[in-house]
């Protein structure tokens, strides 16, 4: 009986490992859209930059125009701060997915320790009687 249970444990392990490698996926790809995220937000400020030293420049060719890129700007700056805002929540979530299975996975991990434990303390007992039992028999002998 005790090999069926150590092979269903077995099973559970792996089953949770491959489930903890599927959060850490999951993880990635948010982490990945955030860190795409962030590459746009530095362009859009690039581009503000940009934009802003070239009105400067020439106040009567592109200066008037500026008013209507910086609402433009603002408008999408917003709405990336806010999809960011939602991202970083969906990455907490997933974060605590993440933590809950490794969790659960370590928990399987350590009863399967203290199982082993337990089985080798077992052999080493019923060794150890059947010395023990040799030895009687030899001093039964003896003597």
């Amino acid at each position: 009986m005790a090999g069926k249970k150590a092979k269903d444990l077995a099973s559970l392990i792996r089953l949770n490992s491959w489930g903890v490698d599927e959060r850490r996926r999951e993880l990635g790809v948010l982490l990945a859209r955030e860190s795409d995220f962030l590459r746009e937000q530095a362009a859009l400020e690039r581009q503000m930059v940009e934009e802003r030293a070239a009105a400067a420049a020439d106040p009567a060719g592109s200066g008037f125009m500026f008013g209507s890129f910086a609402a433009y700007h603002r408008q999408r700056r917003e709405e990336l701060a806010a999809r960011l805002a939602l991202l970083r929540a969906e990455i907490d979530a997933a974060r605590e997915r993440l933590a809950a299975a490794y969790r659960q996975l370590k928990v399987y991990e350590e009863v399967r320790d203290a199982r082993l434990e337990a089985e080798r303390k077992e052999e080493a007992r019923i060794e150890q009687a059947s010395l023990d039992e040799i030895a009687l028999t030899q001093h039964l002998r003896r003597n």
